[in-house]
């Protein structure tokens, strides 16, 4: 494990990060999703893809990567932008899981793999509705100690700069970011996935000009049984 710290709009981010196969001639960028870490990306991906720079990250915020400041998506990309030039990592082949692929897709790399990605925004169902209005009346008679109840799942254990981080990312519609991406793209789902269903993937695949679709068997976390397959198709697109 290595740690890169570098100034961007007056806060300091150290960024941790692993590499394997380090003399390799292409680099693969791999995102975890929200409340994850580069370990589980890890997990899946080291074992393949030997001719290719494996570069494993934890999001500020996430794992071994401190984060002082509430952050957006966007955000995120910038300073991963600059967390690259620092490394002379190359956007060849960026792998995103979830809150990742948003990531992923905003730093256009030449090859685009999403997994399960976020984006797709989704109707709330109506237990999720109350909760929010429940939490809205609650905060305006300052109540903010009992809202903690009503947290979702991904927030509840969240310091307060990155619960409103979360905020700032759960509800983003990132629809012309997919319609606007021009490279191509393989997308890979689990088909039995709630956290982001099939129909969220099905949107995506619509919306982006240059894509393979593959459903796989799993829930959100299918890559972690489905990796050497995953990597069987990034190692045919790009290195045909």
């Amino acid at each position: 494990m290595a740690l890169k710290s570098f100034q961007h709009d007056q806060h300091t981010y150290s960024i941790s990060y692993e590499i394997v196969n380090p003399l390799a001639k292409h680099d693969v960028v791999i995102l975890h999703g929200w409340g994850s870490n580069k370990e589980i990306m890890k997990q899946a991906f080291e074992p393949y893809m030997k001719s290719f720079r494996h570069i494993y990250i934890d999001l500020p915020g996430f794992g071994g990567s401190i984060n002082h400041a509430v952050l957006d998506t966007r955000e995120y990309a910038r300073i991963l932008e600059m967390f690259f030039e620092l490394i002379g990592a190359k956007k060849e082949i960026i792998i995103g899981h979830s809150f990742g692929g948003k990531i992923a897709t905003l730093l256009n790399p030449s090859l685009l793999v999403l997994l399960s990605s976020a984006g797709i925004k989704l109707p709330k169902p109506f237990t999720v509705q109350m909760k929010i209005k429940v939490t809205k009346f609650a905060n305006a008679l300052g109540l903010k100690s009992f809202t903690r109840l009503f947290r979702a799942k991904d927030a509840k254990a969240l310091n307060a700069v990155m619960y409103e981080t979360f905020k700032n990312v759960v509800d983003e519609d990132f629809a012309d970011e997919f319609k606007g991406f021009v490279n191509k793209a393989l997308i890979c789902w689990g088909e039995d996935d709630t956290a982001t269903p099939l129909s969220a993937g099905q949107q995506i695949s619509d919306l982006i000009k240059k894509n393979r679709f593959t459903v796989y068997q799993g829930d959100h976390f299918f890559f972690l049984k489905r990796a050497k397959s995953i990597a069987s198709e990034i190692e045919e697109e790009y290195l045909k």
